[in-house]
């Protein structure tokens, strides 16, 4: 049986997150996991590190905890120099802006009926989709492009399911098994990445064997996490940000051709909650 290793929240969308001990989860996922974010106040719409790389060396960290009428409690933003500030600060625009060199501001969450606000831009002038997409997903030319049919529909208008600022579902599972087996593999090849865990933002890290994904499995399957009930919907197609560097990381673009060849691209597995429930390190993980 397998058990949760670590837990995990993003309190703002792309931020270095925060680990945490327990967290009773809903059917918004993780309360506080991705309940800012920031808007690229140029071209109109939510901000990520895809776009910012800058975005990954800041930290977030939350000042209180979530309720359920109040999804954004304050939060606290870190730069790497240790340069600290807070989403009440009346500067917190034009700190953020100065260090993505572009003009940006701080959001909490918003309902899902603010349409505008969760709209994607239109696509760049002159940049043809299938180009938009390799740089995205940091694929090369003779690299597949991941199957975007498996995305619910609504983000191909949106830039997050609307209420939210996920990228696709509520929980992001990996297993310390994929890590390793990566990690073993691109050194076969000759490759020095390290398959960090702080690269790939899981919600739940969970123990596995050595030597493979047993997380792959669950598509598809109902999955027991402490008392939440989950269903496991897809693998999770990797983007560029998992080869930014940040904190200790160095940039390696070769992560994602040690992904593609080794695991089709993919890392981890989204997943959608049936039932709440409390999860705890050590919990239990087990298929229904």
């Amino acid at each position: 049986m397998s058990r949760v290793a670590e837990l995990f929240r993003y309190p703002v969308k792309s931020l270095q997150g925060e680990r945490i001990e327990r967290a009773t989860v809903t059917k918004t996922g993780v309360p506080g996991d991705r309940a800012w974010a920031l808007r690229d106040d140029v071209r109109g719409e939510i901000a990520s590190g895809r776009r910012f790389p800058q975005l990954m060396g800041l930290s977030a960290r939350l000042l209180g905890e979530p309720t359920e009428g109040n999804r954004s409690p304050p939060v606290e933003l870190l730069d790497s120099a240790g340069q600290r500030i807070g989403s009440a600060d009346k500067d917190v625009n034009a700190w953020l802006t100065a260090r993505l060199a572009h003009a940006a501001s701080l959001w909490p969450l918003l309902p899902a009926d603010a349409e505008a606000h969760y709209l994607r831009a239109a696509p760049d002038a002159g940049v043809d989709p299938e180009t938009n997409l390799r740089e995205m997903f940091a694929r090369l030319p003779d690299e597949p492009l991941p199957d975007l049919s498996q995305f619910p529909r609504e983000l191909f208008t949106y830039a997050s399911p609307r209420g939210t600022y996920f990228d696709a579902f509520p929980l992001l599972i990996l297993s310390t098994g994929a890590l390793a087996e990566l990690t073993r593999r691109a050194r076969a090849a000759g490759s020095t990445s390290v398959f960090d865990v702080r690269r790939f933002r899981p919600n739940v890290l969970v123990d596995g064997p050595a030597d493979g994904f047993i997380e792959d499995a669950w598509c598809g399957r109902e999955v027991r996490i402490g008392t939440a009930h989950v269903r496991v919907e897809m693998r999770c197609p990797r983007c560029s940000m998992t080869t930014h560097g940040f904190a200790d990381l160095p940039r390696d673009p070769k992560v994602m051709r040690s992904l593609v060849q080794h695991h089709g691209g993919d890392l981890g597995v989204y997943a959608q909650v049936i039932e709440p429930g409390e999860v705890r390190l050590g919990d239990a993980v087990e298929v229904i």
